[in-house]
């Protein structure tokens, strides 16, 4: 197998014996000991990942400084209230600011090291009707977060990215994708020595704010006769916040500059996730909604010809002069022609049973579920 360069161990997923069951964490948890002593900040940081991110780093390292960069002032206070006489609490700062205010940004990013770009408008239909509010936050902020990095000196950036970036339909895959082109040429703009920025692409985080999981508990707990799926077909990328959150620290401590990571992770049926939760409830198909794909794509036909596989992730390589094609091991190989990775022909695909495996006390199991029309 070629060097992983950077990595101190070859990451895999566990895959249990009795194959009815798996665990999306990782098998070897990511280095967060780089981050002891430094200056960290992330952008959205009141959200689900920021939250995640922010017990991890307190937890696995200890940071000189974690800056909370969010614009909702109650969210905020609950965080700083959930991690109230945590041992490291001090290291905490809570920020308030908006990526669409370069000059706060750059307030906020004095004298950080390590910036995370968490914050995002992430409803797709929020985004199809709201569409001059989503270029300003996903867009002009990506910009925003890059000129602001650049002028304080930052180190090095990773922006959050999503499975809906790849090949989009929808405004808000296409405005992530005009990110992540932002961060990967940023890498042009630093010099030799200078920022590096580097973009994590991953699935649906399972249990997330505003994802499906939250509806779905949400509707059985107030006895509802049946579960809303919008395509018996569709197929979704699966992470948990552990898994995201281990994930982006990994490339935070691996990026070189100008990457798109994507992790090896499953798949399932959104059927199968209905069933897993609630296997005495039939589904009722509603419908595709705007904007909605009925399978993701994480890497295209195109960008494989740009893509090397590591023991558990691919890696896009920048189109561009500054890139090293030897970051990674002395001639790897790029992906074959034709390859595609897509939540519908992804060879890891959970199963009903396996997603209950995952969700735990979420689930139970029960008759099977019929279709409703």
């Amino acid at each position: 197998m070629p060097p992983l360069g950077p990595f101190n161990t070859i990451i895999t997923r566990i895959i249990l014996m009795n194959s009815k069951t798996r665990n999306l964490a990782l098998a070897g948890p990511a280095d967060f000991s780089f981050l002891t002593g430094k200056s960290l900040l992330i952008t959205g940081g009141t959200g689900s990942f920021g939250r995640a991110f922010t017990r991890q780093i307190l937890e696995k390292a200890k940071p000189a400084r974690l800056v909370i960069f969010s614009r909702d002032e109650l969210k905020q206070y609950e965080m700083a209230q959930e991690f109230a006489g945590h041992p490291q609490e001090s290291a905490l700062r809570f920020f308030i600011g908006d990526v669409r205010d370069q000059q706060r940004l750059e307030m906020a990013l004095h004298d950080v090291e390590f910036v995370v770009h968490a914050a995002a408008l992430k409803q797709v239909p929020t985004a199809e009707y709201n569409p001059f509010e989503c270029i300003h936050t996903n867009v002009l902020g990506a910009e925003n977060v890059v000129r602001a990095s650049l002028r304080c000196g930052v180190t090095r950036v990773m922006a959050l990215s999503t499975d809906k970036a790849a090949s989009p339909l929808n405004l808000y895959g296409a405005s992530k994708l005009a990110s992540d082109k932002i961060f990967v040429a940023a890498n042009s703009l630093g010099g030799a020595k200078g920022t590096r920025f580097a973009v994590a692409r991953y699935g649906n985080v399972l249990g997330s704010r505003g994802s499906v999981v939250p509806l779905f508990r949400k509707l059985i707990a107030q006895g509802a006769d049946a579960l809303p799926v919008t395509d018996e077909r569709m197929t979704r990328f699966w992470i948990t916040l552990e898994r995201g959150v281990d994930f982006v620290v990994s490339c935070l401590h691996s990026m070189a500059g100008g990457e798109i990571f994507v992790p090896k992770i499953p798949s399932s049926t959104i059927l199968d996730l209905a069933k897993a939760m609630a296997p005495h409830l039939p589904i009722k198909v509603i419908g595709i909604r705007p904007g909605e794909k009925l399978h993701e794509v994480m890497i295209t036909e195109d960008d494989a010809r740009n893509t090397i596989e590591l023991a558990d992730r691919y890696v896009i390589e920048p189109a561009f002069a500054f890139w090293n094609r030897d970051a990674y091991g002395k001639n790897l190989q790029t992906m074959p022609e034709g390859f595609r990775y897509g939540s519908d022909n992804n060879p890891d695909r959970l199963t009903a049973d396996q997603v209950r495996a995952i969700l735990g006390s979420d689930a139970a199991p029960a008759p099977k579920a019929r279709a409703v029309s």
